[in-house]
């Protein structure tokens, strides 16, 4: 069953801005280590944050919640599989609010996709709520990031 979708468009442009602008401020404030190596090492940065940053949005969308309700930046993380596609890790209290949304015997499964066409990013959040099989309490589950 699908528990909540989001979705956030992002202008690059306006990203790059904010980076010239605040720089390590913005950074370190709404993206985590993992999403700053990632987004550091590529050739479009600001193409790698802006996606990123439409993620959270969208996250948080799904959610329910929208940013407030105690839901920090880096609550919300896009890491990548081996195989390059991106998943999102919830973590303190976005992490408690999808404990909450996700019904008993259900496990919480989060899809996000990411794309971007110059000046725009964009991403796609799905929060989808799976039956357990031995009916045990709701857990949550993500795909395995590797870790850097």
């Amino acid at each position: 069953m699908i528990l909540g979708i989001g979705t956030d468009l992002a202008n690059i442009e306006r990203i790059q801005g904010t980076l010239d602008r605040f720089g390590d401020r913005f950074r370190n404030r709404v993206f985590t280590e993992t999403e700053q190596r990632k987004a550091d090492a590529r050739r479009d940065t600001a193409g790698t944050y802006a996606k990123r940053w439409a993620a959270k949005e969208a996250c948080s969308k799904a959610l329910g919640t929208g940013l407030r309700m105690g839901i920090a930046w880096k609550d919300m993380a896009v890491t990548n599989l081996k195989t390059g596609q991106p998943v999102m890790e919830v973590t303190g209290w976005a992490r408690e609010r999808l404990r909450d949304m996700t019904p008993a015997g259900h496990e919480a499964i989060i899809h996000v996709t990411l794309t971007d066409d110059h000046p725009w990013a964009q991403a796609f959040v799905v929060i989808e709520a799976r039956p357990i099989a031995d009916e045990a309490p709701a857990t949550l589950t993500y795909p395995q990031a590797p870790r850097m």
